[in-house]
Protein backbone atom coordinates (compact mmCIF):
# COMPACT_ATOMS: atom_id res chain seq x y z
CA UNK A 1 0.00 0.00 0.00
CA UNK A 2 1.30 3.48 -0.97
CA UNK A 3 2.42 5.77 1.60
CA UNK A 4 0.51 9.13 1.99
CA UNK A 5 3.64 10.73 1.18
CA UNK A 6 3.78 9.20 -2.02
CA UNK A 7 -0.27 9.17 -2.74
CA UNK A 8 0.42 13.50 -2.44
CA UNK A 9 3.44 13.24 -5.05
CA UNK A 10 1.07 11.14 -7.68
CA UNK A 11 -2.17 13.75 -7.36
CA UNK A 12 -2.06 15.33 -10.62
CA UNK A 13 -1.07 18.92 -10.76
CA UNK A 14 -3.74 21.79 -10.87
CA UNK A 15 -4.83 22.86 -13.89
CA UNK A 16 -4.09 26.30 -14.88
CA UNK A 17 -6.01 28.16 -17.21
CA UNK A 18 -4.64 29.44 -20.38
CA UNK A 19 -5.51 33.54 -19.43
CA UNK A 20 -3.89 32.68 -15.81
CA UNK A 21 -0.49 31.46 -17.79
CA UNK A 22 -0.59 34.26 -19.70
CA UNK A 23 -1.11 36.40 -16.55
CA UNK A 24 1.79 34.34 -14.83
CA UNK A 25 4.35 34.91 -17.51
CA UNK A 26 3.30 38.75 -18.21
CA UNK A 27 4.07 39.05 -14.18
CA UNK A 28 7.69 37.39 -14.37
CA UNK A 29 8.78 39.22 -17.26
CA UNK A 30 7.87 42.53 -16.18
CA UNK A 31 9.62 41.39 -12.79
CA UNK A 32 12.95 40.89 -14.31
CA UNK A 33 12.84 42.92 -17.44
CA UNK A 34 12.91 46.50 -17.35
CA UNK A 35 13.19 46.90 -21.22
CA UNK A 36 9.17 44.81 -20.50
CA UNK A 37 8.45 47.82 -18.08
CA UNK A 38 9.22 49.93 -20.58
CA UNK A 39 7.18 48.32 -23.03
CA UNK A 40 4.34 48.29 -20.70
CA UNK A 41 4.25 51.91 -19.89
CA UNK A 42 4.47 52.80 -23.62
CA UNK A 43 1.09 50.82 -23.64
CA UNK A 44 -1.30 52.56 -21.03
CA UNK A 45 0.36 56.05 -22.45
CA UNK A 46 -1.19 55.06 -25.83
CA UNK A 47 -4.53 54.13 -24.15
CA UNK A 48 -4.13 57.54 -21.82
CA UNK A 49 -4.18 59.47 -25.03
CA UNK A 50 -6.80 58.27 -26.17
CA UNK A 51 -9.33 59.00 -23.29
CA UNK A 52 -7.37 62.54 -22.87
CA UNK A 53 -8.46 62.76 -26.83
CA UNK A 54 -11.97 61.85 -26.56
CA UNK A 55 -12.52 63.49 -22.90
CA UNK A 56 -11.30 66.62 -24.92
CA UNK A 57 -13.07 66.20 -27.80
CA UNK A 58 -16.17 65.41 -26.28
CA UNK A 59 -16.16 68.93 -23.92
CA UNK A 60 -15.62 70.99 -26.92
CA UNK A 61 -18.58 69.49 -28.97
CA UNK A 62 -20.68 70.16 -25.63
CA UNK A 63 -19.52 73.85 -25.37
CA UNK A 64 -20.44 74.60 -28.84
CA UNK A 65 -24.03 73.38 -28.50
CA UNK A 66 -24.60 74.57 -25.34
CA UNK A 67 -23.40 77.88 -25.84
CA UNK A 68 -23.50 78.20 -29.83
CA UNK A 69 -20.24 78.95 -29.97
CA UNK A 70 -18.71 80.50 -33.43
CA UNK A 71 -16.23 77.85 -35.04
CA UNK A 72 -13.20 77.65 -33.39
CA UNK A 73 -13.28 79.93 -30.85
CA UNK A 74 -12.90 78.76 -27.28
CA UNK A 75 -15.85 78.76 -24.30
CA UNK A 76 -13.85 81.69 -22.34
CA UNK A 77 -12.58 83.53 -25.24
CA UNK A 78 -16.54 84.47 -26.54
CA UNK A 79 -17.19 87.83 -26.27
CA UNK A 80 -20.53 87.03 -24.21
CA UNK A 81 -22.32 83.72 -23.57
CA UNK A 82 -26.46 84.18 -23.16
CA UNK A 83 -27.21 83.76 -19.65
CA UNK A 84 -30.28 80.72 -20.08
CA UNK A 85 -28.32 79.00 -21.54
CA UNK A 86 -24.97 79.56 -18.45
CA UNK A 87 -27.56 79.37 -15.89
CA UNK A 88 -29.74 76.03 -16.99
CA UNK A 89 -26.33 74.04 -18.13
CA UNK A 90 -24.81 75.05 -14.69
CA UNK A 91 -27.81 74.06 -12.98
CA UNK A 92 -28.62 71.20 -14.87
CA UNK A 93 -24.67 69.94 -14.81
CA UNK A 94 -24.66 70.74 -10.47
CA UNK A 95 -27.48 68.94 -9.93
CA UNK A 96 -26.20 65.94 -11.79
CA UNK A 97 -22.95 65.83 -9.83
CA UNK A 98 -25.07 66.54 -6.24
CA UNK A 99 -27.61 63.73 -6.77
CA UNK A 100 -24.34 61.76 -7.70
CA UNK A 101 -22.65 62.50 -4.43
CA UNK A 102 -25.59 61.98 -2.62
CA UNK A 103 -25.73 58.53 -3.85
CA UNK A 104 -22.43 57.40 -3.03
CA UNK A 105 -22.97 58.99 0.56
CA UNK A 106 -26.22 57.32 1.20
CA UNK A 107 -24.43 54.02 -0.20
CA UNK A 108 -21.96 54.24 2.48
CA UNK A 109 -19.07 54.81 -0.82
CA UNK A 110 -15.45 55.88 0.13
CA UNK A 111 -14.46 58.50 -1.69
CA UNK A 112 -12.05 58.54 -5.01
CA UNK A 113 -8.76 57.91 -4.31
CA UNK A 114 -6.49 60.23 -6.69
CA UNK A 115 -2.81 59.48 -8.18
CA UNK A 116 -0.99 61.38 -5.15
CA UNK A 117 -2.96 59.73 -2.46
CA UNK A 118 -2.68 56.61 -4.39
CA UNK A 119 1.52 56.73 -4.56
CA UNK A 120 1.96 58.53 -1.37
CA UNK A 121 -0.56 56.12 1.02
CA UNK A 122 -1.79 52.77 -0.81
CA UNK A 123 1.11 51.70 -2.53
CA UNK A 124 -0.64 52.99 -6.30
CA UNK A 125 -3.57 50.95 -5.79
CA UNK A 126 -6.88 52.89 -7.50
CA UNK A 127 -10.25 51.88 -8.44
CA UNK A 128 -10.19 51.93 -12.04
CA UNK A 129 -14.09 51.84 -11.84
CA UNK A 130 -14.27 54.57 -9.45
CA UNK A 131 -11.70 56.68 -11.49
CA UNK A 132 -13.70 56.98 -14.63
CA UNK A 133 -16.56 57.74 -12.69
CA UNK A 134 -13.96 60.88 -11.72
CA UNK A 135 -13.27 60.95 -15.03
CA UNK A 136 -17.00 61.52 -16.04
CA UNK A 137 -18.07 63.78 -13.45
CA UNK A 138 -14.94 65.81 -14.17
CA UNK A 139 -16.00 65.90 -18.13
CA UNK A 140 -19.59 67.05 -16.44
CA UNK A 141 -18.17 69.97 -14.67
CA UNK A 142 -16.33 71.44 -17.37
CA UNK A 143 -18.70 70.55 -19.95
CA UNK A 144 -21.39 72.73 -18.65
CA UNK A 145 -19.12 75.72 -18.40
CA UNK A 146 -17.69 75.14 -14.28
CA UNK A 147 -14.16 76.87 -14.19
CA UNK A 148 -12.34 73.89 -14.02
CA UNK A 149 -10.48 72.45 -16.26
CA UNK A 150 -10.36 68.41 -17.25
CA UNK A 151 -6.52 67.72 -16.66
CA UNK A 152 -7.43 65.87 -13.04
CA UNK A 153 -9.85 63.52 -15.15
CA UNK A 154 -7.24 62.93 -17.62
CA UNK A 155 -4.26 62.26 -14.71
CA UNK A 156 -6.75 60.40 -12.66
CA UNK A 157 -8.07 58.10 -15.87
CA UNK A 158 -4.33 57.71 -16.79
CA UNK A 159 -2.94 56.64 -13.60
CA UNK A 160 -5.94 54.49 -12.75
CA UNK A 161 -5.19 52.36 -16.13
CA UNK A 162 -1.46 52.17 -14.88
CA UNK A 163 -2.49 50.83 -11.25
CA UNK A 164 -5.17 48.71 -13.09
CA UNK A 165 -2.71 46.74 -15.01
CA UNK A 166 -0.14 46.69 -12.18
CA UNK A 167 -2.74 45.21 -9.94
CA UNK A 168 -4.04 42.63 -12.27
CA UNK A 169 -0.16 41.48 -12.80
CA UNK A 170 0.54 41.66 -8.60
CA UNK A 171 3.82 43.83 -9.45
CA UNK A 172 5.51 44.69 -6.79
CA UNK A 173 5.09 47.78 -4.72
CA UNK A 174 7.68 50.07 -6.28
CA UNK A 175 6.80 48.92 -10.36
CA UNK A 176 2.97 49.90 -9.97
CA UNK A 177 3.64 53.29 -7.90
CA UNK A 178 5.51 53.46 -11.27
CA UNK A 179 2.69 52.53 -13.81
CA UNK A 180 0.70 54.66 -11.70
CA UNK A 181 3.21 57.71 -12.31
CA UNK A 182 3.64 56.68 -16.06
CA UNK A 183 -0.17 56.95 -16.74
CA UNK A 184 -0.18 59.98 -15.11
CA UNK A 185 3.23 61.72 -17.40
CA UNK A 186 1.25 60.04 -20.08
CA UNK A 187 -1.92 62.02 -19.50
CA UNK A 188 -0.36 65.55 -18.56
CA UNK A 189 2.10 65.31 -21.44
CA UNK A 190 -0.34 64.28 -24.40
CA UNK A 191 -2.63 67.03 -23.24
CA UNK A 192 -0.09 69.73 -23.54
CA UNK A 193 1.76 67.72 -26.22
CA UNK A 194 4.87 68.58 -23.82
CA UNK A 195 6.61 65.17 -23.25
CA UNK A 196 9.27 66.61 -20.86
CA UNK A 197 6.31 68.24 -18.80
CA UNK A 198 4.82 65.29 -18.70
CA UNK A 199 7.54 63.08 -17.05
CA UNK A 200 8.59 65.68 -14.79
CA UNK A 201 4.87 66.13 -13.73
CA UNK A 202 5.16 62.24 -12.80
CA UNK A 203 8.33 62.86 -11.02
CA UNK A 204 7.24 65.82 -8.96
CA UNK A 205 4.03 65.41 -8.54
CA UNK A 206 3.17 61.86 -8.40
CA UNK A 207 6.23 59.91 -7.27
CA UNK A 208 7.54 62.71 -5.44
CA UNK A 209 11.13 61.59 -6.62
CA UNK A 210 13.34 61.45 -9.72
CA UNK A 211 14.97 58.22 -10.54
CA UNK A 212 16.92 56.15 -13.22
CA UNK A 213 14.86 53.44 -13.36
CA UNK A 214 11.75 54.98 -13.62
CA UNK A 215 13.02 56.70 -16.34
CA UNK A 216 12.25 55.25 -18.99
CA UNK A 217 9.02 53.73 -18.34
CA UNK A 218 7.63 57.40 -17.41
CA UNK A 219 9.60 59.37 -20.80
CA UNK A 220 8.39 56.27 -22.70
CA UNK A 221 4.22 56.73 -21.77
CA UNK A 222 5.10 60.60 -21.88
CA UNK A 223 6.42 60.14 -25.16
CA UNK A 224 3.94 58.01 -26.97
CA UNK A 225 0.86 59.94 -25.83
CA UNK A 226 2.07 63.12 -27.09
CA UNK A 227 2.54 61.20 -30.77
CA UNK A 228 -0.80 59.41 -30.06
CA UNK A 229 -2.99 62.94 -29.07
CA UNK A 230 -0.81 65.22 -32.25
CA UNK A 231 -2.14 62.04 -34.48
CA UNK A 232 -5.66 62.18 -32.86
CA UNK A 233 -6.59 65.63 -32.93
CA UNK A 234 -3.56 67.45 -31.68
CA UNK A 235 -3.05 68.97 -27.61
CA UNK A 236 -5.46 70.59 -26.59
CA UNK A 237 -3.76 72.61 -23.65
CA UNK A 238 -0.85 73.59 -26.31
CA UNK A 239 0.21 76.68 -25.36
CA UNK A 240 1.16 79.49 -28.39
CA UNK A 241 2.78 82.60 -27.14
CA UNK A 242 4.78 85.57 -28.81
CA UNK A 243 8.67 85.73 -29.23
CA UNK A 244 10.73 86.53 -26.23
CA UNK A 245 13.59 88.60 -25.77
CA UNK A 246 16.69 86.87 -23.89
CA UNK A 247 16.34 87.14 -19.84
CA UNK A 248 19.27 89.03 -18.77
CA UNK A 249 20.66 89.03 -15.12
CA UNK A 250 19.61 92.30 -14.73
CA UNK A 251 15.74 90.54 -14.69
CA UNK A 252 16.20 87.90 -12.19
CA UNK A 253 15.14 90.18 -8.98
CA UNK A 254 12.13 91.27 -10.98
CA UNK A 255 11.12 87.61 -11.40
CA UNK A 256 12.02 86.68 -7.54
CA UNK A 257 9.23 89.46 -6.93
CA UNK A 258 6.93 87.93 -8.94
CA UNK A 259 7.59 84.76 -7.28
CA UNK A 260 6.84 86.11 -3.72
CA UNK A 261 3.70 87.99 -5.46
CA UNK A 262 2.60 84.26 -6.67
CA UNK A 263 3.10 82.73 -3.24
CA UNK A 264 1.15 85.47 -1.40
CA UNK A 265 -2.37 84.66 -4.12
CA UNK A 266 -1.96 81.09 -3.89
CA UNK A 267 -1.77 80.80 -0.04
CA UNK A 268 -4.84 83.26 0.56
CA UNK A 269 -6.59 81.36 -2.11
CA UNK A 270 -5.77 78.15 -0.88
CA UNK A 271 -6.71 79.32 2.76
CA UNK A 272 -10.18 80.66 1.15
CA UNK A 273 -10.56 77.19 -0.60
CA UNK A 274 -10.87 75.74 3.38
CA UNK A 275 -12.72 78.46 4.25
CA UNK A 276 -15.25 77.87 1.79
CA UNK A 277 -15.95 74.33 1.51
CA UNK A 278 -16.43 74.72 5.91
CA UNK A 279 -18.93 77.52 5.00
CA UNK A 280 -20.73 75.53 2.79
CA UNK A 281 -20.93 72.46 4.78
CA UNK A 282 -21.84 74.27 7.97
CA UNK A 283 -25.14 75.64 6.02
CA UNK A 284 -28.21 73.85 5.86
CA UNK A 285 -28.11 73.38 2.14
CA UNK A 286 -28.44 69.06 1.07
CA UNK A 287 -25.50 67.59 -0.36
CA UNK A 288 -27.35 67.55 -3.39
CA UNK A 289 -28.00 70.64 -4.15
CA UNK A 290 -24.73 72.43 -3.20
CA UNK A 291 -23.40 72.30 -6.70
CA UNK A 292 -26.61 73.62 -7.85
CA UNK A 293 -26.19 76.54 -5.58
CA UNK A 294 -22.42 76.64 -7.19
CA UNK A 295 -23.50 76.43 -10.68
CA UNK A 296 -26.12 79.69 -10.03
CA UNK A 297 -22.80 81.68 -8.39
CA UNK A 298 -20.55 80.42 -11.23
CA UNK A 299 -22.97 81.54 -14.45
CA UNK A 300 -23.97 84.64 -12.53
CA UNK A 301 -19.98 85.83 -12.83
CA UNK A 302 -20.14 83.96 -16.66
CA UNK A 303 -22.83 86.59 -17.75
CA UNK A 304 -20.04 89.42 -16.15
CA UNK A 305 -17.35 88.17 -18.60
CA UNK A 306 -17.38 84.13 -20.21
CA UNK A 307 -13.38 84.01 -18.62
CA UNK A 308 -14.50 82.45 -15.53
CA UNK A 309 -15.54 79.42 -17.78
CA UNK A 310 -13.95 76.14 -18.25
CA UNK A 311 -10.23 76.36 -17.74
CA UNK A 312 -9.44 79.56 -19.34
CA UNK A 313 -7.38 78.03 -22.43
CA UNK A 314 -9.04 80.67 -25.07
CA UNK A 315 -9.11 83.35 -22.21
CA UNK A 316 -5.39 82.96 -21.71
CA UNK A 317 -4.73 83.17 -25.57
CA UNK A 318 -6.52 86.14 -25.56
CA UNK A 319 -5.40 87.67 -22.82
CA UNK A 320 -1.67 87.35 -23.85
CA UNK A 321 -2.42 88.85 -27.48
CA UNK A 322 -4.35 91.72 -26.07
CA UNK A 323 -3.39 95.14 -24.38
CA UNK A 324 -6.60 94.62 -21.75
CA UNK A 325 -6.57 97.48 -19.20
CA UNK A 326 -5.30 97.05 -15.77
CA UNK A 327 -8.16 97.34 -14.22
CA UNK A 328 -9.74 94.92 -16.96
CA UNK A 329 -7.25 92.21 -16.27
CA UNK A 330 -7.40 92.75 -12.16
CA UNK A 331 -11.28 91.93 -12.76
CA UNK A 332 -10.12 89.15 -14.69
CA UNK A 333 -8.08 87.20 -12.37
CA UNK A 334 -10.04 87.99 -8.89
CA UNK A 335 -13.58 86.79 -10.67
CA UNK A 336 -11.65 83.98 -12.31
CA UNK A 337 -9.96 82.69 -8.75
CA UNK A 338 -13.40 83.09 -7.31
CA UNK A 339 -15.01 81.15 -9.90
CA UNK A 340 -12.46 78.20 -8.98
CA UNK A 341 -12.98 78.25 -5.78
CA UNK A 342 -17.03 78.19 -5.85
CA UNK A 343 -16.74 75.50 -8.40
CA UNK A 344 -14.64 73.12 -5.87
CA UNK A 345 -15.85 73.90 -3.01
CA UNK A 346 -19.38 73.27 -3.97
CA UNK A 347 -18.85 69.83 -5.49
CA UNK A 348 -17.98 70.27 -9.18
CA UNK A 349 -14.73 67.94 -10.48
CA UNK A 350 -11.95 68.94 -11.69
CA UNK A 351 -8.56 70.41 -11.70
CA UNK A 352 -6.39 73.98 -11.58
CA UNK A 353 -3.68 73.07 -13.40
CA UNK A 354 -4.14 75.12 -16.40
CA UNK A 355 -6.31 77.51 -15.15
CA UNK A 356 -3.17 78.13 -12.31
CA UNK A 357 -1.08 79.19 -15.29
CA UNK A 358 -4.13 80.98 -16.89
CA UNK A 359 -4.05 83.29 -13.52
CA UNK A 360 -0.59 83.31 -13.00
CA UNK A 361 -0.26 84.79 -16.56
CA UNK A 362 -2.92 87.02 -15.96
CA UNK A 363 -1.08 87.99 -12.57
CA UNK A 364 2.42 88.77 -14.77
CA UNK A 365 0.85 90.90 -17.12
CA UNK A 366 -0.47 92.97 -14.49
CA UNK A 367 2.83 92.89 -12.70
CA UNK A 368 5.05 93.55 -15.68
CA UNK A 369 2.98 96.62 -16.54
CA UNK A 370 3.08 98.02 -13.31
CA UNK A 371 7.46 97.58 -13.03
CA UNK A 372 7.47 98.92 -15.97
CA UNK A 373 5.36 102.09 -15.09
CA UNK A 374 6.95 102.10 -11.77
CA UNK A 375 10.62 101.45 -12.37
CA UNK A 376 11.46 100.72 -16.55
CA UNK A 377 14.85 99.77 -16.07
CA UNK A 378 14.31 96.41 -13.68
CA UNK A 379 11.44 95.46 -16.44
CA UNK A 380 12.77 92.92 -18.95
CA UNK A 381 10.11 91.84 -21.94
CA UNK A 382 6.73 91.92 -20.53
CA UNK A 383 6.03 87.83 -22.45
CA UNK A 384 9.05 86.69 -19.76
CA UNK A 385 6.53 87.90 -16.79
CA UNK A 386 3.56 86.12 -18.58
CA UNK A 387 5.48 83.01 -18.78
CA UNK A 388 7.12 83.10 -15.41
CA UNK A 389 3.76 83.94 -13.60
CA UNK A 390 2.37 80.84 -14.83
CA UNK A 391 5.10 78.90 -13.87
CA UNK A 392 5.31 80.17 -10.22
CA UNK A 393 1.41 80.05 -9.51
CA UNK A 394 1.24 76.95 -11.04
CA UNK A 395 3.83 75.88 -8.71
CA UNK A 396 2.36 77.26 -5.67
CA UNK A 397 -1.16 75.45 -7.02
CA UNK A 398 -0.06 72.05 -8.56
CA UNK A 399 3.82 71.83 -7.06
CA UNK A 400 6.97 70.71 -9.24
CA UNK A 401 9.02 73.62 -10.95
CA UNK A 402 10.70 71.47 -12.92
CA UNK A 403 7.61 70.52 -14.47
CA UNK A 404 6.52 74.19 -14.85
CA UNK A 405 10.13 75.25 -16.13
CA UNK A 406 9.48 72.56 -18.80
CA UNK A 407 6.88 73.56 -20.17
CA UNK A 408 8.02 77.20 -21.00
CA UNK A 409 10.83 75.60 -22.54
CA UNK A 410 8.46 73.36 -24.90
CA UNK A 411 6.51 76.39 -25.65
CA UNK A 412 9.02 78.59 -26.27
CA UNK A 413 12.39 76.70 -26.71
CA UNK A 414 14.11 79.46 -25.17
CA UNK A 415 17.13 78.77 -22.69
CA UNK A 416 17.15 81.71 -21.30
CA UNK A 417 13.93 82.47 -20.69
CA UNK A 418 13.54 78.99 -19.18
CA UNK A 419 16.66 79.52 -16.90
CA UNK A 420 14.57 82.40 -15.27
CA UNK A 421 11.81 81.05 -15.10
CA UNK A 422 13.56 77.54 -13.36
CA UNK A 423 14.77 80.36 -10.67
CA UNK A 424 11.49 81.87 -10.01
CA UNK A 425 9.97 78.47 -9.79
CA UNK A 426 12.22 77.28 -7.13
CA UNK A 427 12.01 80.73 -5.19
CA UNK A 428 8.04 79.92 -5.26
CA UNK A 429 8.39 76.35 -4.32
CA UNK A 430 10.18 77.03 -1.46
CA UNK A 431 8.19 80.06 -0.32
CA UNK A 432 4.98 78.34 -0.21
CA UNK A 433 7.05 75.19 1.85
CA UNK A 434 8.01 77.51 4.47
CA UNK A 435 5.19 79.56 4.39
CA UNK A 436 2.27 77.41 3.97
CA UNK A 437 3.68 73.97 3.71
CA UNK A 438 1.43 72.33 1.30
CA UNK A 439 0.66 72.84 -2.54
CA UNK A 440 -2.68 73.22 -3.60
CA UNK A 441 -2.54 69.70 -4.76
CA UNK A 442 -1.63 68.30 -1.28
CA UNK A 443 -3.66 70.92 0.85
CA UNK A 444 -7.03 69.32 -0.24
CA UNK A 445 -5.54 65.83 1.33
CA UNK A 446 -5.29 67.86 4.28
CA UNK A 447 -8.31 69.17 4.62
CA UNK A 448 -9.60 65.45 4.24
CA UNK A 449 -7.54 64.76 7.13
CA UNK A 450 -4.56 63.43 5.45
CA UNK A 451 -1.39 64.68 6.53
CA UNK A 452 0.43 64.16 3.04
CA UNK A 453 3.14 66.66 1.91
CA UNK A 454 4.19 64.85 -1.61
CA UNK A 455 3.54 62.07 -3.22
CA UNK A 456 6.57 60.37 -1.87
CA UNK A 457 5.87 56.88 -0.20
CA UNK A 458 4.39 56.56 2.89
CA UNK A 459 1.82 54.27 3.07
CA UNK A 460 4.20 51.54 4.24
CA UNK A 461 3.82 53.63 7.92
CA UNK A 462 0.29 52.87 7.29
CA UNK A 463 0.43 49.03 6.57
CA UNK A 464 3.53 48.82 10.41
CA UNK A 465 0.58 48.40 12.46
CA UNK A 466 1.30 47.32 15.88
CA UNK A 467 -0.67 44.36 15.70
CA UNK A 468 1.43 42.72 12.97
CA UNK A 469 4.31 43.83 15.63
CA UNK A 470 3.48 42.71 19.00
CA UNK A 471 4.10 39.50 20.99
CA UNK A 472 1.30 37.97 21.72
CA UNK A 473 -0.38 37.24 25.09
CA UNK A 474 1.63 38.66 27.38
CA UNK A 475 2.22 37.07 30.88
CA UNK A 476 -0.87 38.80 33.12
CA UNK A 477 -1.56 38.91 36.85
CA UNK A 478 -4.73 40.69 39.07
CA UNK A 479 -4.34 44.07 40.26
CA UNK A 480 -5.40 42.97 43.36
CA UNK A 481 -2.23 40.10 43.94
CA UNK A 482 -0.62 41.33 47.31
CA UNK A 483 3.40 41.54 46.49
CA UNK A 484 4.27 37.99 48.20
CA UNK A 485 1.62 36.43 46.02
CA UNK A 486 2.75 37.99 43.40
CA UNK A 487 6.36 37.11 43.51
CA UNK A 488 5.24 33.64 44.35
CA UNK A 489 3.24 33.15 41.06
CA UNK A 490 6.00 34.57 39.12
CA UNK A 491 9.53 33.93 40.10
CA UNK A 492 12.60 36.16 39.14
CA UNK A 493 13.73 35.28 35.10
CA UNK A 494 10.06 34.21 33.88
CA UNK A 495 9.46 37.77 32.30
CA UNK A 496 10.57 40.79 32.24
CA UNK A 497 7.57 42.79 32.67
CA UNK A 498 4.16 41.62 33.59
CA UNK A 499 0.72 43.25 32.38
CA UNK A 500 -1.72 43.96 35.23
CA UNK A 501 -5.77 43.37 34.69
CA UNK A 502 -8.00 45.02 36.51
CA UNK A 503 -11.71 43.42 38.10
CA UNK A 504 -13.08 43.53 34.85
CA UNK A 505 -9.86 41.81 32.59
CA UNK A 506 -9.14 45.57 31.34
CA UNK A 507 -5.62 46.80 31.40
CA UNK A 508 -4.08 48.21 34.55
CA UNK A 509 -0.21 48.60 34.22
CA UNK A 510 2.36 46.65 34.12
CA UNK A 511 5.07 45.51 36.37
CA UNK A 512 9.00 45.29 36.65
CA UNK A 513 8.89 41.66 37.89
CA UNK A 514 13.04 42.33 39.50
CA UNK A 515 11.34 45.59 41.19
CA UNK A 516 8.39 43.67 42.54
CA UNK A 517 10.77 41.17 43.86
CA UNK A 518 12.83 43.90 45.81
CA UNK A 519 9.76 45.62 46.95
CA UNK A 520 8.30 41.93 48.46
CA UNK A 521 11.23 41.64 50.73
CA UNK A 522 10.80 45.11 52.08
CA UNK A 523 7.16 46.20 51.93
CA UNK A 524 3.82 44.74 51.46
CA UNK A 525 0.98 45.76 49.64
CA UNK A 526 -1.04 45.43 46.66
CA UNK A 527 0.96 44.86 43.39
CA UNK A 528 -1.19 47.91 41.72
CA UNK A 529 1.67 50.10 44.10
CA UNK A 530 4.36 49.05 41.41
CA UNK A 531 2.08 49.54 38.19
CA UNK A 532 4.11 51.34 35.67
CA UNK A 533 2.04 53.15 32.12
CA UNK A 534 -1.17 52.98 33.57
CA UNK A 535 -2.04 55.87 31.28
CA UNK A 536 -0.39 54.97 27.80
CA UNK A 537 -0.89 51.81 25.91
CA UNK A 538 -1.10 51.12 22.24
CA UNK A 539 -3.48 49.75 20.32
CA UNK A 540 -2.95 47.17 17.33
CA UNK A 541 -4.33 49.46 14.96
CA UNK A 542 -1.80 52.51 15.11
CA UNK A 543 0.93 52.46 12.88
CA UNK A 544 4.76 52.49 13.54
CA UNK A 545 4.95 56.38 13.84
CA UNK A 546 2.31 56.69 16.04
CA UNK A 547 3.47 53.80 18.15
CA UNK A 548 7.33 55.52 18.77
CA UNK A 549 5.62 58.80 19.35
CA UNK A 550 3.89 57.06 22.58
CA UNK A 551 7.13 55.01 23.41
CA UNK A 552 9.20 59.10 23.55
CA UNK A 553 6.51 60.39 25.63
CA UNK A 554 6.41 57.47 28.09
CA UNK A 555 10.10 56.88 28.39
CA UNK A 556 9.61 53.30 28.48
CA UNK A 557 11.48 50.46 26.75
CA UNK A 558 8.05 48.38 26.71
CA UNK A 559 4.44 48.85 25.96
CA UNK A 560 1.40 47.03 26.46
CA UNK A 561 -0.91 46.55 23.22
CA UNK A 562 -4.79 46.61 24.59
CA UNK A 563 -7.80 46.01 22.67
CA UNK A 564 -9.21 49.57 21.71
CA UNK A 565 -12.91 48.38 22.92
CA UNK A 566 -12.69 45.92 25.93
CA UNK A 567 -9.49 47.16 26.91
CA UNK A 568 -8.18 43.81 27.41
CA UNK A 569 -4.43 42.94 26.97
CA UNK A 570 -2.99 41.49 23.53
CA UNK A 571 -0.15 41.81 23.34
CA UNK A 572 3.59 43.56 24.04
CA UNK A 573 5.98 45.70 22.00
CA UNK A 574 9.55 46.56 22.63
CA UNK A 575 10.97 49.66 21.72
CA UNK A 576 14.33 48.43 20.13
CA UNK A 577 12.06 45.89 18.35
CA UNK A 578 9.65 48.52 16.84
CA UNK A 579 12.58 51.16 15.77
CA UNK A 580 14.51 48.23 13.77
CA UNK A 581 11.55 47.08 11.72
CA UNK A 582 10.62 51.14 11.30
CA UNK A 583 14.30 51.57 9.85
CA UNK A 584 14.44 48.88 7.89
CA UNK A 585 10.95 49.50 6.07
CA UNK A 586 12.57 53.45 5.67
CA UNK A 587 15.18 52.28 3.95
CA UNK A 588 13.67 49.74 1.96
CA UNK A 589 11.46 52.99 0.64
CA UNK A 590 14.42 55.17 0.31
CA UNK A 591 16.18 52.28 -1.91
CA UNK A 592 12.67 52.15 -3.70
CA UNK A 593 12.71 55.65 -4.40
CA UNK A 594 15.84 55.77 -6.25
CA UNK A 595 15.86 52.51 -7.84
CA UNK A 596 18.10 50.48 -5.84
Amino acid sequence: MPSPASAATDLPAPRISAPERLLRALRALLRSSELALVVAAALIGLIAAVCVTAMTETAIFMHVRIFNLPFDVRLSATDRVAPLAAFAALTLGGLSLGLMEAWRIKKNIPSPVDPVEANALRGGRMSLRDSFVVGMQTLISNSVGASVGLEAGYAQVGSSLGSYFGQKLHLRRSDLRLLVGAGAAAAIGGSFGAPLTGAFYAFEVILGSYSISAAGPVFAASIIAVMTTHFLAGAPYQINTPPVDPLTAAGYPALFGLAACAVALGVVAMRAAGAAERALQATAVPVWARPVVGGLAVAALAVVTPQVMGAGHGALALNISTNFPLAALGAFLALKLIACLISLASGFRGGLFFASLFMGATLGKIYGAVLAAVIPALAPDQTIFILAGMATFGVVIVGGPLTMAFLVLENTANFSVTAGVLAASTVASLMVRATFGYSFSTWRLHLRGENVRSANDVGWIQDLKVGKLMRPKPPTAPAWLDIDDFCERYPIGSAQFIVLTDESGRYAGMVNLAEAHIHARKAEGWVRSLARQTGIWLTADMNAKTAMTLFDQAEADQLAVIDSVSGAPLGVLTEPYLARRYAEKADAAVRSAFGA
